[in-house]
């Protein structure tokens, strides 16, 4: 699923300790390659148990490997004043389900983050519009091997419903395209390309409260 930024959850400085034990440079000044170019500090996830209960943290490659480690996720699904649903389809340049299609927006909290925080935050971050209006709409577990890349999604999902009113400013980073849909549009974009694999599985949890927030007008 698209994540976080890649600098990871914004922190305070850590010492590091020398080979004499003494604290002698900060984290900041020891992540320097030779050429004085910062590295990236790595992005962590929240790994739960069976009933969403944070047991740990992992980092988020090695969380996706098969067979994979269940970590905590949200999905957002955004709708238009006509009850069209915003779809993104994902940048090229990602690691994971390039160039698919998927919901609104999807991706991973901090650790510690709540799901709504992160998933207002990160709706904003990729598309350049925040939600007029959202709810949450539950919870679903689920497990999804990706064939094109061989990482899997093991990934306790919490899932947001919501309003968008604002002109989208997607970061070409993070998107490659957008569309609202309707139920018969989105069938047939389906069959003309492929999907996220978590796609049909979080529609399907979050339709009752879809339909809530939209009052039937689209025929969802």
């Amino acid at each position: 699923m698209p994540t976080s930024p890649a600098t990871g959850r914004p922190g305070s400085p850590t010492a590091v300790q020398s080979p004499n034990g003494v604290a002698a440079q900060t984290l900041a000044d020891a992540e320097q390659t030779p050429a004085g170019q910062a590295v990236a500090e790595p992005i962590l996830l929240e790994l739960v148990d069976e009933d969403g209960r944070t047991i740990g943290t992992a980092e988020k490659l090695s969380a996706h490997q098969a067979p994979g480690r269940l970590h905590r996720a949200f999905s957002v699904f955004l709708f238009d004043g006509e009850g069209r649903l915003l779809l993104q389809r994902r940048a090229l340049g990602k690691y994971h389900s390039p160039g698919v299609w998927s919901n609104t927006c999807c991706g991973h909290p901090y650790p510690g983050e709540q799901p709504f925080v992160a998933a207002a935050r990160r709706t904003a971050e990729e598309l350049g519009a925040a939600p007029v209006l959202m709810r949450e709409a539950g919870t679903v577990r689920y497990n999804h091997p990706d064939p094109a890349s061989g990482l899997v999604e093991q990934e306790y999902n919490h899932l947001f419903v919501g309003l968008i009113g604002d002109a989208l400013r997607p970061d070409p980073e993070e998107i490659d395209d957008t569309a609202f849909v309707g139920p018969q549009e989105l069938a047939r974009l389906r069959a003309d390309g492929p999907f996220s694999a978590w796609f049909q599985t979080v529609l399907d949890a979050a339709l009752p409260t879809v339909r809530e927030v939209t009052g039937g007008t689209a025929g969802w």
